[in-house]
């Protein structure tokens, strides 16, 4: 029945779905060390600020729903994304979701010394460059003098998880491993992997996931019913379709019709 529905039932779900990856990290415990082993550093303390937080930059731009966005004891933001569809455009949604974590933290009237050094994070489940490197690692250089960083503390990460190229730790192969398999092979991947059990048997957490599905499903289904009322406005307004039909299509008279077309007037 779900997966008609055009959703996972919550029993199928890893650590790579949206929800549970979200789940499962929003208890710190598990998120740190994921933090410092992709990283390759040690974190005091870090903090959740919101999970799955939707920004904008402004009324009418794009909005965007963050999986994960913490901060540590240093004020630096982490926004750790799952990506399991593969998109052409990653690295432009990567400078996107950078842009709107800048301006939402730098209100008006600020000094731009008030930005703060911040990394987005997406794993991925396939290599968007095809260089088959475990990760990726960008930052802001000069391109005519080797070494020469810009300084501006934005950084972008890429974890791949079918990655089997580069040098990086025995904690991190762990976490790549169970990221791309599900396989337990130490404590931290059988310390997520019994997080993400205690996900699928916790009933709140399964009504929570009902819920959000059902309504992504309400957003999509609103969106392809507008898409396909513009169409038909589209097709009435250019003379290849009677308002009758473009109506009857639209389960709606045509007077309604008219009237969402804008082309109606009483008398």
């Amino acid at each position: 029945m779900a997966e008609e529905r055009g959703f996972k039932p919550i029993e199928e779900l890893t650590l790579m779905d949206d929800y549970m990856f979200a789940a499962v990290m929003r208890d710190t415990r598990h998120l740190k060390p994921l933090l410092e082993y992709i990283l390759n550093i040690r974190i005091a303390k870090i903090e959740l600020v919101e999970p799955q937080k939707t920004a904008k930059e402004g009324y009418d731009s794009k909005g965007i729903r963050l999986d994960l966005y913490v901060e540590d004891e240093f004020v630096t933001i982490y926004n750790v994304e799952v990506q399991t569809t593969v998109k052409r455009n990653l690295p432009r949604r990567m400078r996107y979701y950078q842009s709107v974590i800048d301006i939402h933290v730098l209100h008006p009237g600020d000094d731009y010394r008030n930005l703060r050094k911040s990394f987005v994070i997406f794993i991925c489940n396939y290599d968007p460059f095809g260089r088959n490197r475990y990760i990726y690692t960008f930052e802001t250089v000069c391109r005519e003098v080797p070494g020469l960083s810009l300084g501006d503390d934005a950084y972008k990460i890429v974890l791949n998880t079918s990655g089997t190229e580069g040098e990086i730790s025995i904690e991190l192969k762990e976490v790549i491993l169970y990221l791309g398999s599900g396989k337990v092979t130490g404590a931290y991947s059988r310390e997520l992997d019994e997080a993400v059990n205690a996900v699928k048997t916790n009933e709140d957490r399964r009504l929570e996931y009902m819920t959000m599905m059902i309504h992504d499903m309400e957003i999509r289904e609103e969106a392809r019913a507008e898409e396909r009322a513009e169409l038909l406005l589209a097709l009435v307004k250019d003379g290849y379709l009677p308002a009758s039909e473009a109506a009857r299509r639209l389960n709606m008279t045509e007077r309604e019709f008219l009237r969402l077309s804008g082309q109606y007037v009483a008398h």
